[in-house]
């Protein structure tokens, strides 16, 4: 046993640990992928490095509405979870921690969340209501449509003409662009990682793009890839035409083409796999938008 392994048992097996599984704290993946657009966005509205205290904000704030999505994620599939076998040993799911509960913590998380937006400005203020709205309002999409994903992308994707707002005062175009880019690299990711439970979301009559598109997701993924990458492109004839950038995107290119080989037989794990691996994708952006407006900054 690993001093790694023994620390996570101790911290997580702990009466507290409970809660930091609830908030998915012992799966730091959806912060990273939260993460990466959040800076894209102070990044590309800062023309470079943003204010210490807008980087500061937003990423403490990234940490807070994911822990928040969780939580009101697991409260409304609490009586799902249980029939799933990756979730079943979700803290609600399993009764360490009631309904109730959950709910007041997703509240909290939301004042706390509230209490960093109001050091921004007017504009984030107003746009921070309709992030709250999608983080809370996603989990339930999936009763009702296939495509919660989508939900899920606007949600995930917040953030960036949030962050337009809070460091330009303005949401141009380019936010938009980013937006878009951003929302359908989710349902990529989202996909992926719904094909790993398709067949016990199925028994559990919960909806998916992964079980809308049925035996045409690789190919859907595919051209969905296909329309982020032409998204990040357009993005960078307009408004990032750096030699940094565009070898960004064709790293991204070829590391999505990876997780198409590894989709393919639609196995389970390696569904999950390709999912985690999408932190590399959020990485590559981000280092193609600063590393080029860093050049351009210092050498004109």
């Amino acid at each position: 046993m690993t001093s790694e392994f023994r620390l996570r048992s101790a911290i997580f097996g702990s009466p507290m640990g409970a809660w930091l599984r609830l908030m998915r704290f012992d799966r730091p993946i959806g912060i990273v992928l939260l993460l990466w657009p959040t800076w894209w966005g102070l990044w590309l509205a800062a023309g470079g490095l943003p204010s210490l205290r807008n980087l500061i904000i937003f990423t403490v704030g990234v940490v807070v509405m994911r822990a928040a999505g969780c939580v009101i994620n697991d409260y409304a599939d609490r009586d799902i979870d249980p029939q799933v076998a990756r979730t079943r040993s979700r803290p609600i799911a399993s009764g360490e921690i009631r309904p109730g509960q959950a709910l007041a913590l997703f509240f909290v998380l939301l004042l706390i969340a509230l209490g960093l937006v109001l050091m921004t400005n007017r504009l984030t203020v107003l746009m921070a209501f309709g992030g709250a709205l999608l983080a809370g309002s996603y989990p339930f999409f999936k009763r009702f449509t296939h495509y919660p994903q989508i939900v899920l992308g606007a949600a995930f994707g917040w953030a960036i003409p949030m962050a337009f707002a809070a460091e330009a005062g303005q949401i141009p175009a380019a936010a938009w662009w980013l937006f878009a880019a951003n929302l359908v690299w989710t349902v990529i990711y989202d996909t992926q990682y719904a094909m790993a439970d398709r067949a016990d979301d199925i028994k559990a009559g919960v909806k998916s793009t992964a079980i809308a598109f049925g035996r045409m997701d690789v190919p859907i993924i595919g051209g969905l890839m296909g329309l982020m990458l032409a998204l990040l492109l357009l993005i960078g004839l307009q408004f990032l035409p750096h030699p940094i950038y565009f070898t960004a995107v064709a790293l991204t290119f070829l590391h999505l083409q990876l997780q198409l080989w590894r989709i393919r037989e639609r196995d389970p794990v390696a569904c999950f796999q390709a999912f985690l691996s999408n932190h590399w994708v959020g990485l590559f952006v981000f280092v193609g938008i600063a590393g080029s407006l860093w050049r351009s900054q210092v050498y004109g």
